[in-house]
């Protein structure tokens, strides 16, 4: 750090904030209005809508800031690599020691601010699809009813006005007035233009016309602006943008349904557009008028040949009287001849009905069914004695092999406790057992005293 002597003699110590804000002021007052042209770089806006970049040239550079209060009325909108000239004055930042210019003005280099603003713009909205003939409204073949978005004191709506009031043809014209140069005309035609499509249903338009007459691009400026293109592009209504003289070029007429050179030019389209209706509907009118007189021609032909070729209806009458009579007489004959034979062939039916009579046959099956109901209960009677025979004689059978009868006859059936198995010999059972002995009616228990295994009792 330099030291720089005082007043007395003795050297003193600067702080970084002190030497900072000397230089800042010795800066700022020995450049306090500067121009100074280079190329933009690192250029950004940040929320707050400053613009802050670099301003260089072929070796060297310098940090560059446009507020937003003074860049708010810039035509264009700067970007980098653009040659710009700037006026400013020379600062310091001092929380980082970094020297500044603060700009005030900004004008491209090469192209004027307002043609490259306008270069800008037409770049934008072409990308957006703004330009393209797909989205364009299509424009009516019979214009009757006219908006037109113009100043109403200029000369373009006199001279449209006097094209207009030559047309045969009835036409609606509404003048929707607004200031069609300076800084509020780009709000005022875009406010009308939107209010016309909000009205649209009342006034029933079917066209609008927005332009004025010529100028210097200054004056045709607002024809320029963002606000406006957007709200041709959105109208509903059909626009033909007619703007200033036939070298003169908008950003409207390149966003509008339909571009004339000049608000006369329009105003000779509409006339030129109803006379060739005119002209299409007299040729068609003409067309069908000639088609219709040689249909009838040839159908009046027609009709002569055929009055040539028809007998007199009268004689074809009394043909036809005579042809009714003689298929009425055919048919009454036949009629009864058709009914003498069904006559005689009901009488045959019926005497063959009476000798085929079904009750002789169901009088003899019933009979028959008779005796054979009573043989078949013949039948059953013989085999349920039968059934009932062999029924007795094997309940006796089953009787005899009964072993309840042979307990009847004294016999007795032992069985071991608890198992309650049967026994057949006395060494099945010991001493002291108990021992369950079924009679022939009621049965015993009983305690074996003494087992003598003996095959035959003394």
């Amino acid at each position: 750090m330099t030291m720089l002597p005082c007043e007395e003699g003795h050297s003193s110590v600067y702080t970084v904030s002190e030497l900072n804000a000397q230089i800042k002021g010795l800066l700022e007052s020995t450049y306090r209005l500067v121009w100074v042209k280079g190329e933009i770089s690192n250029f950004r806006m940040p929320g707050s809508g400053h613009y802050y970049f670099t301003l260089k040239d072929e070796t060297s550079q310098i940090r560059a800031v446009f507020f937003r209060p003074q860049h708010r009325h810039l035509r264009f909108v700067p970007e980098s690599g653009l040659q710009v000239l700037c006026q400013g004055r020379v600062s310091v930042y001092e929380p980082r020691g970094e020297y500044q210019i603060i700009v005030e003005i900004m004008e491209p280099q090469g192209l004027g601010a307002l043609q490259l603003a306008f270069e800008q713009l037409k770049k934008k909205l072409e990308a957006e699809g703004l330009f393209d003939a797909a989205r364009k409204n299509p424009l009516p073949a019979c214009p009757r009813s006219l908006g037109i978005v113009t100043s109403p004191t200029g000369a373009a709506i006199r001279d449209v006005l006097k094209i207009l009031q030559r047309s045969p043809y009835p036409l609606s014209i509404t003048i929707l007035p607004v200031r069609v140069q300076g800084a509020e005309a780009a709000g005022e035609i875009s406010a009308a233009i939107r209010t016309a499509n909000s009205l649209a249903d009342s006034f029933d338009w079917d066209l609008l016309i927005v332009g004025r007459g010529g100028g210097s691009i200054e004056d045709l400026w607002p024809f320029n602006e963002e606000i406006v293109a957007r709200s041709i592009a959105a109208s509903t209504i059909p626009i033909i943008s007619a703007v200033g003289h036939e070298i003169d070029f908008t950003i409207s007429d390149l966003v509008s349904d339909l571009r004339m050179p000049t608000p006369t030019a329009a105003a000779e389209w509409v006339l030129a557009r109803l006379d060739h209706l005119q002209r299409t509907l007299s040729q068609n009118e003409e067309r069908i008028s000639k088609s219709v007189t040689r249909i009838l021609v040839n159908a009046e032909q027609k009709l002569r040949f055929i009055e040539e070729r028809l007998q007199d209806p009268r004689r074809r009458l009394t043909d036809l009287r005579l042809l009714v009579d003689d298929r009425s007489e055919r048919l009454r004959l036949a009629l009864v001849r058709h009914l003498e034979k069904c006559g005689a062939a009901h009488a045959h039916l019926t005497a063959k009905l009476f000798y085929l009579s079904p009750a002789r046959s169901i009088q003899d099956n019933r009979t028959l069914l008779d005796g054979q109901i009573s043989r078949l209960n013949l039948h059953f009677c013989r085999l349920f004695d039968a059934c009932r025979f062999k029924l007795k004689e094997y309940a006796a059978r089953l009787e005899s092999l009964n072993p309840l009868a042979v307990l009847a006859r004294g016999y007795s059936v032992t069985f071991r406790l608890p198992d309650n198995r049967v026994l057949r010999r006395a060494i099945d059972v010991q001493k002291g057992e108990r021992v369950l002995v079924m009679l022939s009616r009621g049965r015993l228990e009983c305690t074996v005293a003494e087992v003598h295994d003996e095959t035959t009792v003394s």
